[in-house]
């Protein structure tokens, strides 16, 4: 076999978001063989949700150039709360209706294969560990930047569920006791209330509202103001956005120093929109984390970037389907 051929055994991963649905199908190495991505159509209800969520995975083994009977197995990335023992999704926030779903169950029947349901942040974080920014690591904990934060973490290959399928939700760590922000969770104080994209906009509206501070910024309408134009402004020298980026920095690495503490990582990634933040804001981030934790922690543990991008859920949801049913 030449080395650049596909290794079997194949898997498929499916990462259910809120709006679409990425597939692809993946070998043994990691290497993804395709990727396809529908609209998930979740305020038609769960039926149509499962059958397009089948739909990408068939989409996704056709473009791979691979047989049906090739596939060993199916990883489903989701978000939401879950029961991962028994395949369930329970009160999923972004897909409303949704409740007490068997999805695991009813996607296994669709498409007639073994399949496991995992969170999909910590989808993500295993797909990095296994054939991204991780790889040759024995720990891993993976921050993902976006609406909200989440959160994955690997320890000698498996992923940290937890008790009650909820390990790993890491951006609720509280990083502020007193005169908290609000979380989109409804408590307050959590590092998803302070360093999420939505946070960093709503930290800059509130800025923007002081008369005295100047920044290019006010120039756009209310809806451009996003986390990459903070962060290009930021890049051009806008010192209002320059402030944002360094809280934001400092505020991850609070959450950060909690997790090396507590896991004592070989490495902290950090994925999601606010990475095209650049070289500039990692740094800032691993300034913070050698003042705050522990010298020997802090020097044990590299601090960088995710490398998968979008595909990181998948390629995940199909390597944690290879480690439940074998190779």
């Amino acid at each position: 076999m030449n080395a650049s051929d596909p290794r079997p055994p194949f898997y498929l991963g499916i990462d259910l978001g809120g709006t679409n649905i990425k597939s692809g199908v993946v070998d043994d190495t990691g290497r993804p063989l395709s990727s396809v991505s529908i609209e998930t159509l979740a305020d038609r209800g769960p039926e149509v949700g499962v059958e397009n969520l089948a739909k990408a995975g068939r989409l996704a083994v056709e473009a791979s150039g691979l047989r049906w009977e090739q596939i060993k197995g199916v990883g489903l990335g989701s978000p939401g709360t879950m029961d991962l023992s028994r395949g369930m999704l329970l009160q999923p926030p972004n897909l409303p209706g949704w409740n007490n779903l068997p999805i695991r169950d009813l996607l296994a029947a669709k498409l007639d294969k073994p399949t496991v349901l995992q969170n999909d942040a910590n989808a993500a974080a295993y797909g990095e560990y296994w054939a991204g920014a991780g790889r040759n690591t024995r720990s891993l904990v993976l921050f993902t930047l976006g609406t909200g934060v989440g959160c994955g973490i690997i320890t000698e290959g498996k992923i940290i569920e937890g008790r009650h399928s909820h390990g790993g939700e890491c951006g609720h760590i509280i990083i502020q006791m007193q005169n908290g922000r609000r979380c989109g969770c409804g408590a307050y104080g959590h590092l998803e209330a302070y360093a999420s994209a939505t946070a960093l906009v709503k930290r800059a509206q509130e800025l923007l509202e002081e008369e005295s501070i100047e920044s290019s910024l006010r120039k756009l309408p209310p809806d451009e103001i996003t986390s990459r134009a903070i962060s290009e402004a930021a890049d051009a020298g806008d010192e209002a956005a320059r402030r944002l980026m360094k809280e934001t920095a400092y505020y991850l690495a609070v959450g950060a120093v909690s997790l090396l503490h507590t896991i004592d990582p070989d490495i902290v990634l950090f994925g999601g929109g606010m990475i095209a933040a650049g070289q500039g804001f990692l740094d800032d981030i691993r300034q913070h984390v050698q003042s705050m934790a522990f010298p020997a922690v802090a020097k044990g543990t590299r601090i960088e970037y995710a490398e998968l991008g979008g595909d990181a859920g998948f390629i995940g949801a199909a390597g944690w389907a290879r480690e439940i049913f074998g190779r």
